[in-house]
């Protein structure tokens, strides 16, 4: 169906995939994990990337994310091409444009909530009152400032994942990437944490991309592109239907696609 699909038109965009091609292997033993993959992400956009296991959907996100090489093709962040930055430079990069939730909140053990926030702005050397200030600004914004002073352990699931989400927004990044970030949690905690991207989004214009195998999690993003084999299957805008109408059609697409069920609302 749709191949080279893009955002919303503007001259800027915060992510630009272009022509991503990944492959696996050598010459007697060759897998394609992806194909000619292009898709714009805008400044302010919650994008869902969805498809069965083995489609691509988690090699793109690391692709795009830098966690792995392109093959080919190029992707640009805030107009940087990260698949021609040498290590230093990308690193640097990294720390300082973009965020990362995964489905294990990554959270270290020996640190409280409050110490697993500040740590990107402590590599960094902020100063330590911009970095308090900073942590309890974004505690407060996914209603987390009760369990600064735990330890991981201390937490429930959800509890880690907002923390882990507030360790991604504290740097104010270009993007952030979550893999899955719903996957370990129950669908309580889930929806907890689905609202605390949603406010993220949309009353602080955080830049969201997210791979889920699930239509309830996709339901709250703007936008969902879809994968099948390596290749952008198809998209869809939510626009200004209901979460519920959206979810339905993110479920009409996952059927014709042949995929993976999903949880319901």
């Amino acid at each position: 169906m749709t191949q080279g699909i893009s955002g919303l038109g503007s001259t800027a965009p915060v992510l630009a995939a272009q022509h991503v091609e990944k492959v696996y292997g050598g010459r007697s033993n060759v897998t394609r994990a992806l194909t000619d993959v292009s898709f714009t992400v805008e400044k302010g956009e919650f994008v869902g990337i969805m498809g069965a296991s083995g489609s691509g959907k988690s090699t793109l996100l690391n692709c795009v994310s830098t966690i792995d090489s392109v093959t080919s093709g190029s992707v640009l962040i805030n107009g940087a091409d990260v698949t021609r930055m040498k290590s230093d430079r990308l690193t640097r990069f990294r720390r300082e444009q973009l965020g990362f939730i995964f489905q294990d909140s990554n959270l270290l053990d020996t640190l409280t909530a409050r110490e697993n926030i500040a740590l990107p702005l402590t590599i960094a050397r902020v100063p330590a009152a911009q970095t308090l200030d900073r942590v309890e600004q974004v505690a407060q914004r996914l209603n987390i400032t009760g369990v600064l002073g735990k330890y991981p352990y201390q937490l429930s699931g959800g509890q880690q994942q907002r923390v882990a989400a507030a360790r991604a927004l504290v740097t104010d990044p270009a993007i952030i990437m979550a893999d899955e970030p719903t996957g370990a949690l129950d669908s309580k905690n889930a929806r907890l944490l689905l609202e605390s991207f949603e406010t993220m989004n949309q009353r602080y214009q955080a830049t969201v991309l997210m791979v889920t195998h699930d239509s309830f999690a996709a339901s709250y993003s703007n936008r969902v592109l879809f994968i099948r084999d390596g290749r952008l299957f198809t998209e869809l805008r939510r626009g200004s239907t209901s979460r519920r109408e959206f979810f339905d059609r993110i479920m009409e697409v996952v059927a014709m696609m042949g995929g993976e069920g999903s949880d319901a609302l």
